[in-house]
């Protein structure tokens, strides 16, 4: 049988899929034995008004991008973060300084960091292939039917995005997303505030100082209600739901919403088939970590598979089983809390509320019980 056209193919060209690429390259005796498959990101004209889809990095994701020479020129730094409960006493400050770093993470722009990402892959030898073909069957080797005709590979990762199977959980809300300018702003500083209808965060903008970037996790129907608004209604809806802390908020740009739900699936999807990112999981946005949590994945994998990439005539199969177990942990803590803390926060429940308010309070008043918290947001399970 002819050895296959590739050793391993990714499938999905968004950030994950990506910096997937470029850290096999870096391992790689041939890059171009590494091909991503999936569309170049889409030119942006001049002057194109602002993006309200931001992303939050946090402090292991960017010294990873970092390190693959792919970190955009533009982020807004975060260096605390408010958490508070509307209408309940109680809050909790996570700062940098606590931690020892420089910053708890930034805010880029996602059309920035895509675009850099993928210039970096064009410069790392990878073969690209600017196409997405559709998912493969598992094998040995893995068969993809591309445009241009049949090809193979011996590993097929998938970060294409497609829901996986297993876990399901609907969550019931829409995340409305936008750009606010605020009055009073405060440099550095990101709020997630717990509302009975879910929770709402304005996290600093790489656009401006002045800027937020709104995630604002609503029912279905109030998240349309709040798309159809006008500019003077929806101000006034936000300023209602999280106060005066940064003065008076406008909206800036376009408002796009999206359903929110739990889907997780099993990491190894068969012989030669490994899924990382959203391909894995994807999580409710709350605190910020499923493009975190999908990092993680790429660096690791990247890194059981550095040997493999010297000899990838040898059997590759315990590697992958191997990965997906030392993934297990980071994934099953992060899909924890990032699907219990909206949930909790907007029950109805009044004890149960005024405990949330407690467990704040708690947070702020005890490092001991902060800390490990914080640890893993800023940086999750690493090896």
């Amino acid at each position: 049988m002819a050895n296959p056209t590739y050793d391993i193919t990714i499938l999905g060209s968004g950030p994950v899929g990506c910096a997937l690429a470029l850290s096999l390259a870096d391992a790689a005796p041939d890059p171009a034995r590494i091909a991503l498959a999936g569309p170049a990101p889409t030119p942006r004209p001049s002057g194109q008004a602002i993006d309200p889809r931001a992303l939050a990095l946090n402090h292991g994701s960017r010294r990873f991008l970092e390190t693959l020479g792919a970190w955009p020129t533009r982020a807004a730094d975060i260096l605390s973060v408010h958490v508070s409960q509307a209408g309940h006493l109680g809050r909790t400050l996570i700062d940098h300084r606590e931690l020892n770093v420089p910053r708890l993470g930034c805010v880029v722009a996602y059309d920035d960091l895509l675009d850099t990402l993928y210039a970096a892959v064009r410069r790392s030898g990878v073969t690209i292939l600017p196409e997405r073909p559709q998912r493969p069957l598992a094998g040995s080797p893995v068969h993809l039917r591309l445009a241009d005709g049949p090809c193979s590979t011996r590993l097929a990762l998938l970060s294409d995005g497609a829901r996986p199977q297993g876990l399901r959980r609907e969550y019931g809300q829409h995340a409305v997303l936008a750009t606010v300018r605020a009055a009073a702003p405060d440099p550095g500083l990101a709020f997630e505030r717990f509302t009975r209808t879910g929770p709402l965060a304005l996290l600093p903008h790489p656009a401006g100082a002045d800027l937020y970037s709104l995630v604002w996790c609503v029912p279905p129907e109030r998240a349309q209600a709040l798309q159809d608004l006008s500019n003077t209604a929806f101000d006034a809806a936000l300023q209602a739901a999280f106060g005066q802390r940064l003065g008076r908020l406008q909206r800036i740009g376009e408002t796009h919403a999206f359903p929110l739900s739990l889907h997780a699936g099993p990491s190894v999807l068969g012989q030669g088939l490994v899924a990382v990112g959203n391909a894995a999981q994807t999580l409710h946005p709350v605190a910020g970590q499923g493009l975190n949590l999908g990092l993680r994945d790429a660096a690791q994998l990247a890194q059981v598979l550095r040997p493999w990439l010297a000899q990838p005539d040898t059997p590759v199969q315990s590697l992958l089983e191997h990965h997906a177990r030392q993934r297990r942990a980071d994934r099953a803590l992060t899909l924890g809390i990032t699907d219990m803390l909206p949930r909790v926060f907007a029950t109805a429940n009044p004890l149960l509320r005024h405990a949330c308010g407690l467990g704040l309070a708690a947070l702020d008043l005890l490092p001991a019980l902060r800390k490990p918290l914080a640890h893993h947001l800023l940086q999750g399970q690493r090896l």
